[in-house]
């Protein structure tokens, strides 16, 4: 059954993207606007083909420039941020040669970023800068690796200096920070055992985990934003940067205390409760 249900998601997934690739190449190439709601589609498709049930807690801001700052799990948080909102991803440069990834990576107009390269690292941020003034909202995932899907890894200050240049001399751009917690697996808790099967990191094969996540059938995730922050020209990247790591930590914790309570309530017999929070969509 697991092969089957494989076989259908990657056959649908297909589909999904030849009949949308023809517009989305035209959309990056005439209109940014399309360019950034096509793939909100394919997504969104992807979110259920997989079983993917996203439940959304808090507003993403209408505030432009944007720079979405969110804690990463795994490459599932590309389809779970990816299926809420119209974003595009920082990426590391090494995801550019990913076989197939790397084409849904460049219609998603993900932004490659080489961090052993100090002058690539600058034309990159040249990059990030451009598409935020131009009104994108850009996703960095500030831990800069995936990690165990328990806890928080610190944000690296250096990837926020990427958006100093949007704010110009005058104006500022809008940091608003993001937490992606998984909270349920086949309708039951996700307990720190089981969250091996959704995190990915450290040395795991792509290829491997991701057949055996799409396996499972059905999956829980909760997408909470937390409030913006103002990031000008004139302010402390550690300081924003501290802030909002305390933001994502503070959320990830309340989602997970949360639904420990919900959990005990409803009985190892009823599986996972719901969260409150309605999904996108």
């Amino acid at each position: 059954m697991g092969r089957i249900r494989l076989a259908l998601i990657l056959a649908g997934l297909a589909i999904t993207t030849l009949i949308l690739l023809p517009f989305q190449l035209l959309a990056i190439r005439f209109s940014p606007h399309y360019a950034a709601r096509i793939p909100l589609l394919w997504q969104r498709v992807a979110r259920r083909l997989a079983g993917l049930t996203v439940h959304v807690e808090g507003m993403p801001t209408p505030d432009r420039p944007l720079l979405i700052v969110a804690n990463h799990v795994s490459w599932l948080d590309i389809v779970t941020l990816g299926s809420v909102l119209p974003v595009s991803f920082i990426a590391k440069n090494e995801v550019s040669e990913w076989p197939v990834i790397k084409w849904l990576a460049r219609l998603q107009r993900t932004v490659f970023i080489d961090r052993n390269r100090r002058t690539a690292t600058a034309a990159s941020n040249t990059v990030i800068a451009d598409r935020l003034s131009d009104g994108d909202a850009i996703v960095l995932f500030a831990e800069g690796t995936t990690g165990d899907g328990i806890s928080v890894l610190p944000f690296r200050s250096a990837l926020l200096g990427s958006a100093r240049g949007a704010a110009g001399d005058n104006g500022q751009i809008t940091v608003q920070p993001v937490a992606i917690v998984y909270t349920a697996l086949q309708g039951l808790p996700i307990g720190r055992l089981r969250m091996a099967d959704v995190a990915w990191h450290g040395d795991m094969d792509l290829v491997p985990h991701l057949v055996g996540l799409l396996g499972v059938g059905s999956i829980d995730a909760v997408v909470a934003f937390g409030a913006p922050i103002a990031f000008g020209a004139d302010a402390d990247r550690k300081v924003v940067t501290a802030q909002a790591e305390a933001e994502v930590r503070r959320m990830v914790r309340a989602i997970r205390v949360r639904r420990g309570k919900s959990a005990a309530v409803a009985g190892p017999s009823r599986g996972g409760a719901i969260l409150t929070a309605s999904e996108s969509g």
